[in-house]
């Protein structure tokens, strides 16, 4: 894909490899997959020195006024740390998204600069104990106390929360409305009324801080407030696009690293008196690898360039959930053939593969299940082409096409 890309890219690309080979240490990544670490502020902080968190940031606000097509090349460079750090590494990327969309310029000039230089570190608060896809069923309130909203409720799998200064928090400020009408978007400050409690055993993507938030009684002023009141839909929706392509853009590096692995383990290792690339049992699992990564990083790249276009909001949507479900399902057969291609060496901890895998998995599930990717793919197809043809009407090509008799539809 080298030849797609622009020369600004090819040096951003550069850099952020540069970072991921040089300033995060072997030895933190393992310290966090063993539980050591829970939260690796310097990470965030030695990204912050280089001038790559928030890149779509305009540069009065501490950024680099840059756009998807650019950060999707430098999520899939952090990918290849696993998808803790990628995470971690987006969450700038995430919660600026609704301040640069929906916050005043106040609100801009107050966090966007000081998020942009890891001073301020961030954390989404959606998913709540009662429900992961059913976000409008949440049951977090915000009440209006004079100048000053008060939040009571909990959520849950919060990636960033231990270490987290700030929270972008969804809450019921309209708890008799329809749902899609009653909720609002807070930025909220660490507090005493604000507890972490890190009570996960994760299967994998450990060390990035996940935990349970409580909010007993905080207090937000309402200058916090993100967007309208009762607008939290709007930001909900908008913020479909950072959550699910910084999930798709990482996976393509993750599923990168596993494919680097296995091709090199296979050119060496041999059995039978030759190399295991010689048995198509296992190269044509490379070659599958090799073309289904391709694919992905094509659809991730083309939905950021039309997102970077601007192109309409339904199209957006469905190609948003199509890179999220592709890449991450891509990685997780990526991943899966990169130990069958290792085979039993594979599920030990001598090669990262067996990591990689318990990281891949959580990308079918969070920033949205693969199952809600396929509900909001197949609604926007049936909008933009079940209606008419978008060019020929090939349906009149078949013979007998005219025998409307015979095209009985209930």
């Amino acid at each position: 894909m080298d030849a797609l890309l622009t020369d600004a890219q090819r040096r951003l690309r550069d850099e952020v490899r540069d970072f991921a080979r040089q300033d995060v240490p072997r030895q933190l990544v393992l310290d966090m997959d063993a539980g050591r670490v829970t939260y690796p502020r310097s990470f965030i902080e030695d990204a912050a020195v280089r001038g790559l968190l928030g890149l779509r940031f305009s540069p009065a606000h501490g950024g680099r006024g840059l756009g998807w097509a650019e950060e999707i090349v430098a999520l899939e460079e952090v990918g290849v740390l696993g998808t803790s750090l990628a995470c971690l590494y987006s969450l700038p990327s995430i919660v600026g998204e609704a301040i640069t969309k929906f916050g005043t310029g106040e609100q801009k000039e107050r966090w966007l600069r000081p998020i942009a230089q890891g001073r301020l570190l961030v954390a989404e608060a959606l998913t709540e104990p009662r429900g992961g896809s059913d976000f409008f069923g949440a049951t977090t309130t915000a009440v209006r106390e004079g100048e000053d909203f008060v939040l009571r409720g909990q959520k849950r799998f919060i990636v960033g929360a231990e270490g987290a200064d700030v929270f972008l928090v969804y809450a019921r400020t309209g708890p008799e409305a329809e749902p899609r009408q009653s909720i609002s978007v807070f930025l909220v400050e660490r507090g005493p009324e604000i507890v972490v409690e890190h009570v996960y055993g994760l299967m994998g993507t450990r060390g990035g801080g996940t935990g349970r938030v409580y909010f007993r009684d905080a207090r937000i002023p309402a200058a916090n407030l993100i967007g309208r009141l009762d607008g939290g839909a709007e930001v909900f929706y908008q913020m479909m696009i950072p959550e699910r392509m910084t999930s798709a853009a990482g996976a393509l590096g993750l599923a990168r690293a596993a494919l680097e692995v296995a091709v090199r383990y296979s050119d060496r290792r041999k059995a039978f008196g030759q190399k295991i690339r010689a048995f198509e049992a296992v190269s044509f699992k490379v070659a599958e690898a090799s073309t289904l990564l391709d694919a992905a990083r094509a659809l991730v790249g083309n939905t950021a360039r039309a997102i970077d276009a601007g192109d309409r909001p339904e199209r957006l949507r469905r190609l948003v959930s199509e890179s999220k479900k592709f890449a991450t399902e891509t990685a997780w057969t990526i991943v899966n053939h990169a130990m069958q291609i290792l085979g039993g060496i594979g599920y030990t901890d001598v090669y990262p593969v067996e990591r990689l895998l318990r990281d891949a998995r959580l990308g079918l599930i969070w920033t949205g299940t693969s199952e809600i990717m396929d509900l909001i793919i197949q609604h926007e197809v049936y909008r933009e082409l079940g209606a008419a043809p978008l060019g020929r009407d090939v349906e009149a090509d078949a013979k007998e096409s005219g025998r409307t008799e015979e095209k009985v539809y209930a």
